[in-house]
């Protein structure tokens, strides 16, 4: 095992690399991260050593005091970097590989409430985007990238990237050339299903005109009979106000013929 000032170094050394704001050691000394990452190894050498309360309590004094809450029981390996780091939430059976950088607001969590291994294993030199989520026990491969905002739910594979929501792999990498290749033509279930949604509800919207059209036409012809009505009625009334219905009567009863 590394001597722990070996692997603060490379913590120090990680946040140099990776970060274009850190300018000297002092400054560097200051970033939550780092201060979390530093709990979390004494947190987790007590908790290795199967010592009750006192890990706990290192790594919520931590979480208060940063803002990221690392569970005593993850594994995380040297040049470990996590940038920000407001609200990021490491789970219990989380193993994380060397010089992994996580960005803020992200977790590695459950998806359940299993026993055993449930949360995810982040291998070397992966890259976590703002606000991703790594859920369950998968696979986040060697030189690996999530995109900011996704949901991994399935295994990233070495030198991948992966976006969206569920998340989805859109480009390799050759870790030799460090050439990237798209991934064309990939299936998008959210693209198809807003597709599918448009359609039907321009559907829909002809149905709807359509019947609108149908009830005006109905509706005028209806006015129409009722004016007809009311006229027929009106002549009625004019002749019994003027006296003809007795005439009417005399003819129909056989007087005119």
């Amino acid at each position: 095992m590394s001597h722990p000032l070996l692997i603060l170094r490379d913590d120090i050394r990680a946040i140099f690399q990776n970060d274009p704001a850190a300018r000297n050691i002092a400054e560097v000394l200051l970033y939550p991260g780092l201060h979390a990452t530093i709990a979390h190894r004494i947190a987790n050498i007590f908790w290795r050593r199967r010592i009750p309360f006192v890990p706990r309590l290192i790594s919520q004094i931590a979480r208060f005091f940063t803002g990221i809450e690392i569970h005593p029981g993850a594994t995380i390996g040297r040049g470990f970097f996590i940038d920000h780091g407001m609200g990021v939430v490491i789970g219990e059976t989380t193993e994380i590989g060397d010089w992994v950088t996580l960005y803020q607001g992200v977790t590695l969590g459950g998806t359940g409430k299993q026993g055993g291994k449930r949360h995810p294993t982040v291998h070397d030199q992966a890259i976590i985007g703002v606000g991703a989520s790594v859920l369950g026990a998968i696979t986040i491969g060697v030189g690996a990238r999530v995109g900011g905002g996704a949901v991994v739910v399935k295994d990233v594979p070495p030198h991948a990237t992966a976006v969206g929501v569920p998340a989805r792999i859109v480009a390799t990498r050759d870790p030799q050339t460090g050439e990237t290749r798209r991934v064309e033509n990939l299936p998008d279930p959210e693209a198809a299903m807003l597709r599918n949604l448009h359609n039907r509800i321009r559907e829909l919207e002809a149905r709807v005109a359509e019947l609108e059209e149908t009830t005006d036409h109905h509706h005028h012809e209806h006015h129409a009979l009722i004016k007809e009505t009311a006229e027929e009625q009106a002549c009625w009334a004019a002749i019994e106000l003027n006296g003809n219905n007795g005439r009417y009567d005399e003819f129909t009863l056989g007087g005119g013929i």
